[in-house]
């Protein structure tokens, strides 16, 4: 930059001293320079230094930044830190040790699995029923309990015991009963599940969020849900397999037998198999909040086109359950979307001291 100023200090100089010297166009005289000749050269002399001032900086910035690419690459490959592996012994690719020449791909890292497991859940524990409670009233078993348990909320999995508040077979057909147990759980972060047996022996209900408890409105939260659960019957034995202990068989589900299927007695094994569980969840679809809304006179979960997801009525004798927009959900009752009650059951989960 001194450069170009002392270049064009020496032509202003020389420019000076020739119009000084040359003669003028009328008189042949030597024009005498004045006051007013050296305040016009000075000014012309600024403006001539500081355009070329700004030309020899401009041109200096883009020769820096336009040198040779091969030459530029060669430098940055030599002198950058990534260029070469950390033992020394070869190239890496230029891709993992920056991003200007290319887009960065960080280098592969072989990750292992963590050894440390969430431990594993115990078994679930169903208090509440009456010694003398026989075994086809109580509706809901520890195998459609662990069903049910996978779609709580986390905060509810680990309870591994779930307490039952209200039973038709032990506290009376009355939904005014059902209000009155469930009312001591109001205000608390609970859970309640609603089992209900329909009169050709189809076990399903709901997930609440709230007691269910009288209300002007629609109450809960998107943890609701709605649930069914059918038996599979064991399909039948082989041709091969020796069936003259075969008291009863069945490919279907029996409606009067549940909790009751047959199968094939072996000589090492007295007891009948475990049946399977087919289970079906509706988790809250979003379109609506509908969740609950109870009243004295009836019990519903899941609303929408003046439609219930599950309604049941006052004296726990009828309920309706019918495709709604809360859930989504598909009839609940193999009998249609009316169905008669033979059994109902509430049961709290995550309360303690009960």
């Amino acid at each position: 930059m001194s450069y170009y100023a002392s270049q064009n200090d020496y032509r202003f100089r020389s420019r000076s001293s020739e119009s000084d010297s040359s003669p003028g166009p009328s008189s042949g005289r030597v024009t005498p320079t004045g006051a007013s000749t050296d305040t016009a050269g000075t000014s012309a002399g600024s403006s001539t230094f500081l355009s070329s001032s700004v030309s020899g900086l401009w041109g200096g910035l883009i020769r820096r930044f336009s040198s040779d690419p091969s030459g530029s690459s060669l430098t940055s490959s030599a002198h950058s830190p990534g260029s070469y592996s950390p033992n020394g012994k070869g190239r890496m690719d230029s891709a993992h040790s920056n991003g200007l020449d290319g887009v960065y791909t960080p280098p592969k890292i072989h990750r292992t699995v963590s050894p440390m497991t969430l431990p594993p859940l115990e078994p679930l524990q169903l208090n509440g029923f009456d010694l003398d409670t026989a075994a086809d009233a109580r509706l809901l078993t520890p195998a459609i309990a662990e069903e049910i348990r996978i779609m709580v909320p986390a905060r509810l999995t680990i309870a591994d015991e779930w307490n039952l508040v209200y039973s038709l077979d032990q506290d009376g057909a009355s939904l005014a009963t059902l209000y009155e147990k469930c009312a001591v759980y109001r205000g608390q972060r609970l859970g309640f599940v609603l089992v209900v047996k329909d009169c050709e022996g189809g076990i399903f209900g709901a997930y609440l969020s709230d007691p269910p408890h009288p209300a002007p409105k629609y109450f809960g939260t998107g943890e609701c849900f709605l649930w069914r659960a059918s038996v599979m019957a064991s399909l039948p034995p082989p041709p091969s397999e020796d069936t003259t202990a075969l008291t009863g068989r069945t490919t279907t589900i029996s409606s009067s037998n549940n909790h009751s299927l047959l199968s094939p007695h072996t000589p090492g094994n007295s007891l009948p198999h475990p049946p399977s569980i087919r289970f079906k969840a509706f988790p809250y679809s979003g379109v609506n909040e509908y969740y609950m809304l109870c009243e004295q006179h009836f019990l519903s979960v899941g609303a929408g086109d003046g439609k219930y997801g599950l309604w049941l009525d006052d004296s726990l004798e009828k309920g309706i359950s019918s495709t709604s927009q809360t859930f989504g959900n598909e009839r609940l009752s193999d009998e249609g979307e009316k169905f008669g009650i033979l059994g109902v059951e509430v049961w709290v989960i995550g309360a303690r001291g009960v």
